[in-house]
């Protein structure tokens, strides 16, 4: 579980003068959920497209010298939520913002984190240096794709990470006879942190080979899944073609049963389709990105990880170590 801390008997004095949290327009539910817990009220913002499509926001109150905290994840429509996010950031610090961190439950673009071809561009270093050019001067993410990104700022970068509320779920269940699943050789080293904390549980390894962007070809299971609970760790599902083909090999290798959990919902195309047709039991995955009304399944389980921000918020504005949360 995530440490609880006295959050009201040291920062509350600050609350009205010296820091303020606002929400842009991709995930304001979320947003919300942190300023309860934080027992704070959110900014006023007044964000409005104009009719052809450009994007006006004025903040409508005083921020100058203020910590201000932008919660915005780059989620779908992601050009649109990270073009919102730079005017943001734009208007934050020609008002004279004193520290402003952008909370990002979602990294947008953060798979293009390499050249994987010739002339492809690195785009995840790009929005880095977007966001570093508007004006953040602080970023908090949650469970990058790859961790190297952090490296692509050339500014202060907290990474946190979901697993503290994925696992507060996960050992609600029966783990007598748990394995933990990486969908990849990427994947392990997550799968590993997992099983860490399920007392030691064995994990395994599904060989799968990519042919092209959102295609996946599974091959086999590294290790043994058979009359097991077998728990799939990834960081997100996307279109759920890899999530969904890792699943019917384990059931074929003998998995008694199959959860699925990632930190982010992308659930793009068929994903729900897939999901409902698949033999995976649940799917356990936060609310870094709102679930739309069309992508609700009953097999899904939604987490928030509002609390695990909201302690990250408070410790960066009172200087407090984030990393204890992990520890």
């Amino acid at each position: 579980m995530v440490a609880q801390i006295p959050l009201k008997n040291r920062v509350q004095q600050d609350y009205r003068t010296g820091v303020k949290l606002f929400s842009g327009t991709a995930n304001p539910e979320l947003a919300r959920e942190v300023a309860q817990y934080l027992d704070m009220e959110l900014g006023q913002l007044k964000i409005t497209p104009f009719s052809d499509g450009e994007i006006y926001v004025q903040i409508q109150e005083s921020v100058r010298g203020v910590d201000c905290f932008l919660i915005q994840s780059t989620c779908s429509p992601v050009n649109e939520n990270l073009m919102e996010l730079l005017i943001l950031l734009d208007a934050f610090k020609r008002a004279s913002a004193g520290r402003i961190t952008v909370v990002l439950p979602y990294f947008g673009y953060g798979r293009q984190d390499r050249k994987a071809a010739g002339r492809e561009a690195i785009t995840a270093k790009l929005v880095a240096d977007l966001l570093t050019t508007a004006g953040a001067n602080r970023v908090v993410c949650l469970d990058l794709h790859a961790p190297q990104i952090v490296g692509f700022f050339n500014i202060l970068v907290d990474h946190l990470y979901a697993s503290p509320v994925l696992l507060e779920y996960i050992n609600g269940l029966p783990l007598s006879d748990a394995v933990l699943v990486s969908p990849d050789v990427g994947g392990v080293a997550r799968a590993r942190a997992f099983a860490k904390k399920l007392d030691d549980a064995p994990i395994a390894i599904i060989d799968k080979r990519r042919s092209q962007h959102n295609v996946a070809e599974v091959m086999s299971v590294v290790g043994d899944v058979r009359g097991k609970l077998a728990i799939m760790v990834d960081d997100m599902v996307d279109t759920a073609g890899t999530l969904v083909k890792g699943a019917e090999l384990l059931k074929r290798e003998g998995a008694d049963r199959i959860i699925a959990c990632a930190s982010h919902a992308v659930l793009s195309g068929p994903a729900i389709e897939r999901l409902e047709a698949s033999p995976i039991e649940k799917l356990i995955v936060t609310n870094s990105i709102p679930l739309d009304p069309s992508k609700q399944s009953d097999k899904i389980v939604q987490l928030s990880v509002a609390r695990l921000l909201g302690e990250a918020i408070a410790r960066i504005h009172d200087d407090s170590s984030v990393s204890e949360l992990f520890e």
